[in-house]
């Protein structure tokens, strides 16, 4: 039996046989420094770098500890509780390509000898076991998306990869995307990358030059939930640092542009049976499985709650919308805007694609906490294959075009069209509250209403521009 969220100790002894094998590869890598990372409420990982004399020590619980509740908002301990500690996942440990006299190792914190209740790895270890325990084991691809930028003369952030004035002739068609000639300019950046990726042995498949100037995605292979979680945090930091080395930096920004295409990170999924590995549960001898069919009622029912957390900005509902005014690449933004799903219909949230047996949520971007984001997403399907949850008929048309009244007859929710509307669907999902926990999902709708509030509090350029002289 599968064996995810278990006691401190549990998790100490499960590492101390691995602990020599594991310190004598990353000696022999030249590895000096240790960065024992937990993940905090936004999907970000924390560390306090210890050096390779006190590897023992950390993989035993007895390396740093840290007061989380003071610094990552989550205010429900006091200055008087315990700290929490940190327990390197030794299965999860990934030598830094730009420095290998570094290695991050992905760990989880326990606080009094049990999993932290804000650790969003333990979110998505508990929310696993439950699936082990009923036979089931979730995978996931994820798509990254991002825009690659520098700053200019004056210090203004501007894209590395833009040769159109901003001004004056400029294509209604985005040039960028798919192009040749600017996938080859890109390609001194692009070249450390899938090389790296290469060497880490993700299965790198293609880099996309995507619709928007300087922005890219990768395909990569899919993997098991908590290592795609890993890999993808893992990756937040390398595409940073590489574009460093590049004089670049990299945003995850949806929407960092007006007139462009949103960065999103679509999360395909798929579950296996454990008695059975390697056979996709969401395909059977005709295509299409039944078991496919419920875990897409599931994820609708639960569709607003999950992207509470798979969108979880502000700025990620500037991206979730049909039309763009002045939208270089066509006129359609191709985002999902409503709840439903299609055979390959991207306008849906949910996609089944004519090239693989997964279920793709299109409205994720890499602003998530993708440790939640999965954890949701695994939890919303399983219910919909036990209790048999209908998702009615497959959306085969483009949505973009369907009036509300259309919308209204199908039975088709509009997604969230703010993070207001977002987070009070969050508070109202039970199956949210059982993958969060009450005290996490206290704290992120806290944070994330202090979030729209202050955004209230700004005033936009747009506003000013718009209303100024109007009124």
């Amino acid at each position: 039996m599968k064996i995810y969220y278990e006691k401190m100790q549990d998790a100490i002894e499960r590492n101390r046989p691995k602990i020599a094998e594991v310190k004598e590869r990353l000696e022999k890598a030249g590895v000096k420094y240790v960065l024992s990372s937990w993940i905090d409420l936004h999907g970000i990982p924390k560390t306090k770098p210890v050096p390779m004399s006190d590897f023992e020590p950390l993989c035993l619980g007895k390396g740093p500890q840290f007061a989380v509740h003071s610094i990552s908002f989550v205010p429900e301990l006091s200055p008087a509780d315990s700290d929490q500690i940190m327990i390197p996942d030794l299965d999860a440990v990934y030598i830094c390509p730009w420095d290998t006299t570094m290695a991050i190792i992905f760990a989880d914190l326990f606080w009094e000898d049990a999993p932290y209740n804000v650790c969003p790895r333990q979110a998505l270890k508990r929310a696993m076991q439950s699936a082990a325990d009923d036979g089931f084991e979730g995978y996931a691809g994820i798509e990254p998306e991002f825009i690659a930028m520098r700053y200019d003369e004056d210090g203004q952030p501007e894209k590395a990869f833009d040769d159109d004035p901003m001004e004056g002739v400029r294509p209604r068609r985005q040039a960028f995307g798919y192009d040749v000639e600017y996938s080859i300019d890109s390609m001194p950046f692009l070249k450390d990358m899938i090389d790296i990726l290469e060497d880490l042995g993700w299965n790198i498949h293609d880099v996309v030059a995507e619709g928007g100037y300087s922005q890219f995605e990768l395909d990569f292979h899919y993997t098991n939930l908590l290592e795609m979680a890993d890999r993808l945090v893992f990756l937040r930091i390398l595409l940073k640092e590489i574009a460093k080395q590049h004089d670049m930096f990299i945003t995850f920004m949806p929407k960092p542009t007006i007139g462009d295409w949103r960065s999103g990170a679509h999360i395909n999924f798929s579950l296996q049976k454990l008695d059975n590995p390697g056979e996709n549960v969401f395909k059977d001898k005709d295509g299409w499985s039944a078991e496919s069919r419920y875990a897409v009622g599931g994820l609708m029912k639960h569709a607003e709650a999950i992207t509470a957390i798979t969108c979880p900005t502000v700025n990620s509902y500037n991206g979730l919308v049909p039309r763009v005014g002045g939208f270089e690449g066509g006129t359609v933004t191709w985002a999902p805007t409503n709840i439903t799903y299609g055979f390959n219909n991207r306008s849906a949230q949910f996609r089944l694609p004519q090239s693989r047996y997964c279920i793709e949520n299109r409205a994720a971007d890499m602003t998530m906490n993708v440790y939640l984001g999965l954890a949701m997403t695994l939890s919303a399907a399983l219910e919909g294959m036990s209790e048999k949850i209908e998702p009615g008929n497959p959306t085969d048309i483009d949505l973009y075009q369907m009036t509300k009244e259309e919308a209204k007859k199908l039975g088709i929710r509009r997604l969230p069209r703010n993070l207001l509307q977002a987070m009070e669907a969050l508070r109202g999902d039970k199956l949210a509250e059982t993958v969060m926990g009450p005290v996490m999902m206290n704290s992120y709708l806290e944070y994330k209403n202090d979030e729209w509030e202050r955004y209230h509090q700004a005033v936009t350029d747009w506003e000013v521009k718009e209303y100024i002289r109007l009124y």
